[in-house]
Parts: structure tokens; C-alpha cells; sequence
């Protein structure tokens, strides 16, 4: 990272409300501590910071199934946008307009939704909405896949495409 590099760091604070439970492997809280080491730190000082709006059934559909979205919205419509702000696919788009150089998402990673169903605990799949959006601007998109367990969604949905390679570390 050079000092002049513009960074983008994209912040929910509604993410670390919910709790899955004490056996659930996603702890949300983890979230708002990693934030309030970066406040801590000051370095939101060095950052521009974007909270962005809740996703939209059209804004989901891009990826998703219309009928999928449809049934997620009628069966939790309070609730069904906590984990799916797209913060991966707003990141993209500023990367994408050159509006930054780095873009930080500590609340990435539901990677195993599919097109027509949930899989796992996730039922949106941010990142390959982050990567479409991607491919907007670019030939090709390497996802480097840092979780403990393969992302199979995002895999499945790039599956035909010679535009996406996955590194899983």
C-alpha cells in the first residue's frame, strides 16, 4: 500500500447486532470488534468510509433467481437484507471507477448460496454479485478464497466461464 492510495472501507454496523447462537460457526460480532480496532487505531483517518444501503429484490436478482429473491422477501421481510447489503458488489463498483484503489470488506464471504437456494447459513451470495460486477470492467476476476471450507456457490456460478479462476488458501 503506497500513501497515496485511496482506501474505501465499507462498514455495516447492523451486521454485529444479530446472533446465530452459541454453536453457529458466523459470529457477526466479530465484525464490530474488528471495527472498533480500526476506529481504535485511527485508521478510519486514512480511509473514506461508506455504509450502503440495503440491497433491493432487482439489485439481487442480478445474480439470483427472481422467484428465489420473490420467497425471501416474502418470508423475511424484516430481516432478509442484514447480510445481504452487497457491500462486495458497492466495493467493486468504486474499484471499477477507479473511485478507489483498495476497497475493505470485513463482512464478505457468503459464499455458498446458490442461484435458486440457500446453502449453508447463506442465502445471498455477495460475492459473486461483487465478482459479476467486476467483469463489467475486467477480462477476468481471481477470487482468492481465504475461509476454511470451499465456496462452492461461487464456484457453481463461474463454473462454464474461463473469466473467473478461484485460489483457495
Amino acid at each position: 500500500m503506497r500513501s497515496k492510495d485511496k482506501i474505501a472501507y465499507f462498514y455495516d454496523g447492523d451486521v454485529g447486532s444479530v446472533y446465530f447462537g452459541p454453536n453457529h460457526p458466523m459470529k457477526p460480532h466479530r465484525l464490530c470488534m474488528t471495527h472498533h480496532l480500526v476506529l481504535s487505531y485511527d485508521l478510519h483517518k486514512k480511509m473514506e468510509i461508506y455504509r450502503p444501503h440495503k440491497a433491493y429484490p432487482v439489485e439481487l436478482a442480478q445474480f439470483h433467481s427472481a422467484d428465489y429473491v420473490e420467497f425471501l422477501h416474502r418470508i423475511t421481510p424484516d430481516t432478509q437484507h442484514l447480510f445481504s447489503n452487497e457491500l462486495a458488489r458497492y466495493a467493486a463498483r468504486r474499484l471499477n471507477n477507479k473511485l478507489c484503489d483498495i476497497a475493505i470488506n470485513w463482512a464478505g464471504g457468503l459464499h455458498h448460496a446458490k442461484k435458486c437456494e440457500a446453502s449453508g447459513f447463506c442465502y445471498i451470495n455477495d460475492l459473486v454479485l461483487g465478482i459479476l460486477e467486476l467483469l463489467k470492467h475486467h477480462a477476468r476476476v481471481l477470487y482468492i478464497d481465504i475461509d476454511v471450507h470451499h465456496g462452492d456457490g461461487v464456484e457453481e456460478a463461474f463454473y462454464f466461464t474461463d473469466r473467473y479462476i478461484t485460489c483457495i488458501l
